[in-house]
């Protein structure tokens, strides 16, 4: 009977009271009478009528008295909401949301003019207002503004962000010979960063299930655009046949800049994630972009007889070891270091996950084996984040891929600023444009057409596989770090014979960025929605 009352005052309170837990037995005489506390929580609703925002809070304590013990029931009841309407709180909701996103922003462009301001106060004669850090600084802001700026017409920000540094550059002002080694460094940053995140959104599941058809995305297509890419050159720009090779080479590369910073979004988004698609286009760029590093290296040496030819065709597969095995080595260090009860054990793991990437990449160039810096970031990432989904506590409190992806927003504008900084139009020779985008056109078509057959034994449909398809067309970080070097040598060299063809390797290589890493970022973004469907990962 008591209990009904209980359950009778609460309702009138518009509380919901969950199951009342079964009472305990009576207690001896020489028993302490227990003590059952349950708080109720309160349904807010709201008022059907536009009212002042008000929150009143009630707060009822019922003792129940009984032979079987005491309970104490405390109901709570809120009158009144936080917003007036509905209309309010959408209202609030979109201008909360717009707020949040354009505090983020502003957050980082201060953080660019405080850097200055320091290396201003440090390094006054370095950081002068017509000095090559102030210009910099103006780039890497310039392009944060214009990444904001470009969203407003419902296009990517990185578009902006590349567009500001062609304009830059064409403009007289992205001449940073001065400070080269910082420049390149930068980019090494953004790699690192872009590399990490992407071994940490590969699965292991979907990688063993689908090896074969990720070897088949990686190798066919850059097989057959590298060999289109060799005839059209030879035929329609008259180039040697092993200058057709290298161009290729460097073409046929995907931007990971691009392709992953799209992936993040769609992961957001939870786009591809049942079928594993995210991580087959990750593996895929990764293994293109190995492949591709490392045989330009090759004929590069041949062409300049650059060192022992043996010794060029073994730098691939020991690179290739090599980062395997040091990431491999520091994934695993990862898994035990820090302890995942130790104080600051998400910063800790950001720093040395961070540190990892860097020193496989910067020490990959030190012992001359570039190919294993990038394979060294995502196998690390990879093997680590594998080993913290083991370790569910770890997985679950994990914020490395937050802290990463923060990174991220504050390199994104120097990595696509700097790629757009290679865009310089006064190199663009007429005729080598016209019959450069003809080969250009027709080699990226092809490799299309390779690419959505090589799908083939995917349980994929049509429009996953056309999209996967379209995701190896960006082309940008690898061109504008390759496309340069071969003139670089045949100037250091002064190999007058090969001056020409490695300028129309420069010039194709600048077309390739302007033609496919907005249009390639564009279709990525936009037929996601369309093309892919929603859903948890692979190996939930």
């Amino acid at each position: 009977m008591e209990t009904d009352a209980v359950s009778g005052q609460i309702s009138n309170h518009n509380s919901q009271v969950a199951s009342q837990p079964s009472l305990s037995p009576p207690p001896s005489s020489n028993q302490i009478p227990t003590i059952d506390l349950t708080v109720v929580p309160p349904t807010p609703t709201l008022p059907s009528e536009k009212q002042s925002v008000m929150m009143k809070e009630e707060m009822q304590i019922i003792d129940v008295n009984s032979e079987h013990g005491n309970k104490i029931i405390i109901a709570t009841e809120y009158d009144g909401y936080n917003q007036s309407s509905n209309s309010a709180i959408e209202y609030k909701s979109k201008f909360r949301n717009i707020f949040n996103e354009w505090s983020s922003l502003l957050a980082l462009l201060i953080i660019f003019l405080m850097l200055w301001a320091i290396g201003y106060a440090l390094l006054p004669s370095f950081c002068a207002i017509n000095g090559p850090f102030m210009r910099m600084a103006f780039l890497f802001v310039g392009a944060q503004l214009s990444g904001i700026l470009i969203t407003f017409i419902k296009l990517p920000d990185m578009l902006g962000m590349l567009f500001f540094g062609v304009l830059y550059t064409n403009l007289g002002l992205g001449d940073f010979t001065e400070i080269q080694g910082l420049e390149a460094s930068l980019r090494d940053m953004a790699l690192i960063n872009i590399m990490l995140l992407a071994g940490l959104g590969v699965d292991l599941q979907p990688l063993k299930k689908l090896f074969r058809i990720i070897m088949q995305l990686t190798l066919l297509p850059t097989i057959a655009e590298v060999a289109a890419l060799t005839v059209l050159s030879h035929y329609l720009l008259n180039m040697p046949w092993i200058w057709g090779i290298l161009l290729g080479l460097v073409v046929t590369a995907i931007s990971p800049n691009v392709v992953v910073t799209v992936l993040l979004r769609l992961k957001e988004e939870k786009l591809g994630m049942n079928k594993g698609i995210h991580t087959v286009i990750i593996a895929m760029t990764s293994c293109n972009d190995v492949l591709a590093i490392f045989l330009f290296g090759v004929i590069l040496g041949v062409i300049f007889s650059t060192g022992d030819l043996t010794s060029q065709i073994l730098q691939g597969p020991i690179g290739i070891c090599i980062g395997l095995a040091y990431g491999v080595i520091t994934g695993f260090i990862m898994l035990y270091l820090p302890n995942n009860q130790a104080k600051y054990v998400n910063g800790l793991k950001f720093t040395m996950i961070t540190l990892m990437g860097s020193l496989s990449v910067y020490g990959s160039k030190a012992i001359k084996y570039p190919s294993a810096g990038a394979l060294g970031c995502i196998t690390t990432a990879f093997i680590a984040t594998e080993g913290w989904k083991r370790q569910k506590d770890s997985y679950q409190n994990n914020e490395v891929g937050m802290y990463l992806d923060l990174l991220w927003k504050f390199l994104k504008p120097i990595s696509f600023s700097l790629i757009g900084k290679e865009v310089n139009f006064k190199v663009l020779d007429g005729n080598t444009v016209l019959y450069g985008a003809i080969t250009l056109l027709i080699g990226v078509i092809f490799r299309l057409v390779v690419s959505y057959f090589s799908a083939y034994g995917a349980k994929l449909n049509w429009k996953e596989k056309a999209y996967v398809t379209i995701s190896g067309f960006p082309k940008a970080t690898v061109q504008a770090a390759l496309g340069p070097l071969a003139l670089d040598m045949a100037r250091k060299l002064n190999s007058e014979e090969n001056y020409e063809y490695a300028n129309a390797v420069l010039i194709i290589s600048v077309l390739a960025i302007i033609f496919t890493a907005p249009l390639g970022a564009i279709l990525m973004i936009r037929l996601a929605p369309k093309w892919l469907q929603k859903g948890p990962e692979l190996n939930s």
